[in-house]
């Protein structure tokens, strides 16, 4: 079991770690898209999938060092320990951004999945076989940015599964955990509890999201190993759906309450920036959001025009 040596490697994958974590405190924007973008998708779903019961057995029979390479740790720990950092570190300088740049900051993330959207789109063989399924993806990634919050009384086995609901968002490109957190009603229970600190609030998430991630792993392993095409077309298709979540001119219908009192944007309604003008009386600044789409665009795609080369998924 060699630590790996602190080369570019390393560092870029450490990197693609904090883009993923800056990307998942982000509500409406997926650290499973960041993945795509950066080549390391399937890397990721593979190597998440390995983990459980299995990796024990090897564990146990084998030891250590076997059990660690089974489950492909370094690249596992070097990317967390990324995500872990963006979400420490940017978190709070992402938000700050969001609240006071919102249309600047939502055409590029606009930008950025629409471009991340048509480099897999590129990488799917014989595409109008799979149209169906690209279609469908769609429909339901517009509808789950439309879903209204739910209303419920908090209790253990809910925060459970809305623990192992939102995490698959993790390795799902298209939508965020923070938004699917928030459509079930546990947004500001999960961060009340963060802040406060509630260890009991927080196992039983934490377990919801371990159960959540590596089951849905598998599936998404097996599906991907199975039927590359069909899941690709999916999850071209969400992406292409939760763009509705991403569009940088909106008009707030409802707000939730959070535990400090702030106000959270949970209903929305779309508007062309000429519109967005009139109703809000605010400058759509459509100048500054094209450029910031196009910032988003070039990133995705910067890489592949230096290179030659096109991003494995």
């Amino acid at each position: 079991m060699n630590k790996p040596a602190l080369n570019r490697d390393t560092i870029l994958l450490y990197l693609k770690g904090i883009a993923m974590g800056a990307a998942d405190v982000v509500p409406g924007v997926s650290g499973g898209t960041i993945a795509l973008i950066s080549g390391i998708y399937q890397e990721l779903v593979e190597s998440i999938s390995k983990l459980g019961i299995v990796a024990l057995k090897i564990l146990f029979k084998d030891g250590l060092s076997v059990a660690w390479n089974h489950v492909n740790g370094w690249f596992l720990l070097v990317l967390f320990a990324g995500v872990l950092t963006s979400i420490v570190l940017l978190s709070h300088a992402i938000l700050f951004l969001l609240h006071s740049y919102p249309i600047p900051m939502w055409s590029f993330f606009f930008g950025l999945i629409l471009a991340a959207s048509l480099h897999l789109g590129a990488t799917i063989e014989k595409i109008q076989s799979v149209l169906v399924y690209l279609v469908a993806g769609i429909v339901a990634g517009y509808l789950l940015t439309e879903l209204a919050p739910v209303q419920t009384e908090f209790s253990y086995t809910y925060l459970f599964i809305s623990g192992a609901i939102a995490i698959c968002a993790m390795i799902l490109p298209g939508i965020s955990g923070s938004f699917i957190l928030l459509m079930l009603g546990m947004y500001v229970n999960v961060l009340s509890a963060v802040k406060g600190f509630d260890l009991p609030i927080m196992a039983v998430f934490a377990a919801g999201c371990l159960v959540g991630l590596l089951a849905f792993s598998r599936l998404l392993s097996w599906l991907l190993q199975h039927a590359h095409n069909i899941t690709m077309a999916v999850l071209l298709g969400v992406m292409l759906g939760s763009l509705n979540r991403v569009w940088p001119w909106k008009e707030v219908l409802a707000y939730q309450i959070k535990s400090n009192g702030e106000q959270v944007a949970i209903v929305h309604r779309n508007l062309f920036p000429a519109d967005f003008g009139e109703i809000t009386g605010s400058e759509p600044q459509l100048l500054v959001a094209l450029l910031m789409m196009v910032v988003g665009i070039v990133i995705v795609f910067l890489p592949d025009f230096l290179t030659g080369k096109k991003n494995s998924v």
